[in-house]
């Protein structure tokens, strides 16, 4: 499953925000989860910087925790900034895919 690369910087941070919403989680979970909704399989160079830009803009806040295995992992949870954006991202997400579906739909029905 491949998303193309535009699109998939144009959308992850909606997506892991909304993701976090649900519960905290790190890296390699959120990864997982991604891979597993089929958005798309997310490579480590583009996820943790989308999570460190996530921190960085307060947005997500960062905790060690424990590991069933190896180091302890860390984990992000959302903050009420990320709520807010979050809320925001997902309306605009909705008038992009309205409009975009529109159009396909538009343009299949005249065929």
């Amino acid at each position: 499953m491949t998303t193309p690369r535009p699109w998939l910087h144009g959308f992850l941070d909606l997506c892991l925000l909304a993701m976090l919403r649900e519960r905290a989680d790190y890296g390699y979970g959120l990864s997982q989860r991604l891979a597993a909704a089929r958005v798309a399989e997310v490579p480590g160079g583009t996820l943790y910087p989308a999570l460190l830009r996530l921190e960085q803009q307060g947005l997500a806040r960062p905790s060690w925790g424990p590991s069933e295995s190896g180091p302890r992992r860390k984990y992000y949870a959302i903050t009420p900034a990320g709520l807010e954006a979050l809320e925001s991202q997902a309306a605009e997400w909705q008038r992009f895919r309205d409009g975009v579906d529109s159009l396909i739909v538009t343009s299949g029905s005249s065929r």
